[in-house]
């Protein structure tokens, strides 16, 4: 009997990389504040909770995008985040403005797509290339990076040329017809299945041997810790990225200016994530998630006094674009070292949900204490300390088997 033929693993990633090409639009939100503002008469703190609802809605959908996706695979998971994500947007072209419409389209319904787009791209190809996860994780997440780099000059051309709507409609429709292929591609290795060449971990008696349960995780310490710095991080990196334009404008600079340092914090974003995947599997993960989160929380404490220069505006959005792509190369490849990669889906999910957080506690907290005290420091300067903190945790936190007796019996025996 001919040998079923194997997909090349390579079309796994170049349809990964087109989802989240587009997903990085969202990056790019800082750009739609400013004119939501103006035409709109929206405030901060209203124009931030769009965006803000939106990750909510990400990071709670990825507990069910994440079961499905470990029970059907990743491509209908994906198809399905796909359609949800561009209509999103489409339909945001239509809300006139209104914002119970944009809280409903962009927020809720392109919030649930990207989190159904977002789990199974990762969950896919850490099965494809055990034998580089850090780094492909970093590679098929990049797109995030380019993408919310191309994205702000998109979505500039468009709100200058017809205004906010078109930009909304003109994006769902782009989103449409790169997403909906790229979930095609998408697929498991067969059961079995590994490259040539490479030892399964548990031969190695290595990190990833033991498949945790959603519920098992949820028991260990280690868990915990891995969610308190992922909201750490993300909250961070989320306050500058939904901030940066209208922060860049308030330091006195043009509105070019402030664009550009859009885009280049999507560049680092995107160099960040391979970079920090790269720096994962050679420095390990204590070392290189510390480091990120100290380089990090070291900028939250400078940034504003660097906002007022065009270059040093470039220096700050570089340095936290780069380390905020770190937070999803160290994640995913800690969650699938940690605790296996039979549920990576659900288990993601479950870490992920700390972004939801994240999302409240950067732009629109961010964005509320602007509101009020008329200045980003009292948003920055606790946000670094957060950072360090998070960095010492890092230095802490053993594997999960390091403090069992076996892998048979992990979960029972390290609830303390």
């Amino acid at each position: 009997m001919a040998e079923k033929k194997v997909m090349n693993r390579w079309f796994v990633l170049m349809g990964s990389l087109g989802i989240q090409l587009c997903l990085g639009s969202l990056y790019a939100w800082s750009i739609f504040v400013t004119p939501l503002k103006s035409q709109y008469g929206y405030t901060t703190t209203q124009a931030q909770s769009i965006f803000s609802m939106n990750l909510i809605f990400f990071a709670l959908s990825m507990f069910f995008a994440g079961r499905l996706q470990d029970k059907i695979g990743p491509r209908i998971t994906a198809l399905t985040g796909s359609i949800l994500f561009a209509l999103g947007y489409f339909l945001s072209g239509y809300s006139n403005g209104s914002y119970i419409g944009l809280l409903s389209t962009m927020g809720v319904l392109a919030g649930v797509g990207i989190g159904f787009c977002s789990v199974s791209p990762i969950a896919a190809l850490v099965k494809w290339f055990p034998e580089m996860r850090g780094l492909i994780t970093g590679i098929g997440v990049a797109g995030y990076g380019i993408g919310a780099l191309i994205f702000a000059k998109v979505v500039t051309y468009f709100i200058d040329t017809n205004g906010v709507q078109s930009a909304f409609l003109n994006l769902g429709i782009i989103f449409f017809i790169v997403c909906i292929p790229g979930a095609l591609l998408l697929c498991n290795p067969p059961a079995g299945w590994a490259p040539k060449g490479w030892v399964p971990a548990q031969k190695k008696n290595v990190s990833g041997a033991y498949d945790f349960s959603w519920k098992e995780m949820l028991a260990v310490r280690q868990f915990w810790m891995l969610w308190g710095m992922f909201i750490a991080g993300a909250a961070a990196g989320l306050l500058v990225i939904s901030n940066l334009k209208p922060f860049g404008v308030y330091c006195g600079l043009s509105k070019e200016a402030a664009v550009s340092a859009v885009g280049i914090l999507a560049i680092f974003n995107g160099a960040g994530r391979i970079v920090w995947g790269w720096a994962y599997d050679k420095l390990g993960r204590p070392v290189s998630m510390a480091l990120m989160f100290f380089l990090q929380g070291l900028m939250m404490f400078v940034i504003l006094k660097m906002g007022s220069h065009p270059t040093l505006l470039a220096v700050a959005a570089s340095w936290v674009g780069f380390n905020y792509g770190g937070i999803f190369t160290l994640f995913p490849s800690s969650t699938a070292d940690f605790f296996g990669t039979k549920n990576m889906g659900i288990n993601y999910a479950f870490v992920f949900s700390a972004y939801g957080i994240a999302g409240i506690l950067g732009p629109l907290v961010g964005g509320k204490i602007f509101d009020v005290t008329g200045s980003y420091l009292y948003a920055f300067i606790p946000a670094g300390a957060i950072c360090l903190g998070a960095g010492v945790v890092a230095l802490i936190t053993k594997h999960p088997e390091d403090r069992c007796p076996s892998k048979k019996t992990a979960v029972a025996s390290c609830h303390s």
